[in-house]
């Protein structure tokens, strides 16, 4: 899996460049909105459904307000570039030596910035955005919208801090290696005492 894959990139979901102007984000953000709430329109609403797709107008109401602010932008933009390469320097650590105390130093410094970067920009911002005067313009987004997407986004970070997790290198766990036979004398031993 790609280390990018699992820290959203706002410009994809937009389908923009990275050195979009304001105008073309504003112009790509309104014609994915109406095109989502026409979909919308136009099927049966489930609970999965209806939690894909306030997902989907979370995401694209958080990557319109982040993109049309020149400084919102550049900070989510090299806090997505931290993250990525505090990964990529702890896996390297690792590599070299597993137990060194830099792994570990290289450990919780990422899994604070992750933390933060997860909270920040897959749920904070998209709730925020969703209370932006335009993005509710166009996206009709409202009170009600925000109760259900309060519970859906936050399942969304926490999966996708699960989805991180499983690649990183401390997430395989070594099976402990267990003399039976001496277990089995200790609790011989034990049950004497006892008795």
């Amino acid at each position: 899996m790609s280390t990018e894959s699992s820290y959203i990139n706002y410009l994809e979901v937009l389908e923009m460049p990275e050195d979009c102007k304001s105008g073309e984000a504003i112009r790509a953000y309104k014609k994915k909105m109406k095109d989502l709430v026409i979909e919308i329109a136009r099927v049966e609403i489930t609970e999965e459904r209806r939690s894909t797709f306030l997902l989907e107008m979370a995401r694209l109401n958080a990557a319109y307000y982040i993109l049309r602010d020149k400084d919102l932008r550049e900070k989510y933009l090299a806090d997505r570039a931290q993250v990525m390469q505090l990964e990529e320097e702890w896996h390297a650590t690792v590599e070299k030596n597993p137990d060194s105390e830099d792994a570990d130093r290289l450990r919780r410094s990422y899994d604070s910035v992750l933390r933060h970067f997860l909270s920040t920009y897959m749920e904070e911002l998209m709730l925020e955005a969703g209370r932006d005067k335009e993005c509710v313009e166009a996206s009709h987004w409202d009170a009600a919208h925000e109760r259900l997407a309060t519970r859906v986004l936050r399942h969304y970070r926490q999966q996708l801090y699960r989805e991180i997790h499983e690649r990183l290198p401390y997430y395989e766990v070594t099976q402990p290696k267990i003399n039976w036979d001496e277990r089995k004398q200790v609790v011989a031993e034990l049950l004497k005492v006892g008795a």
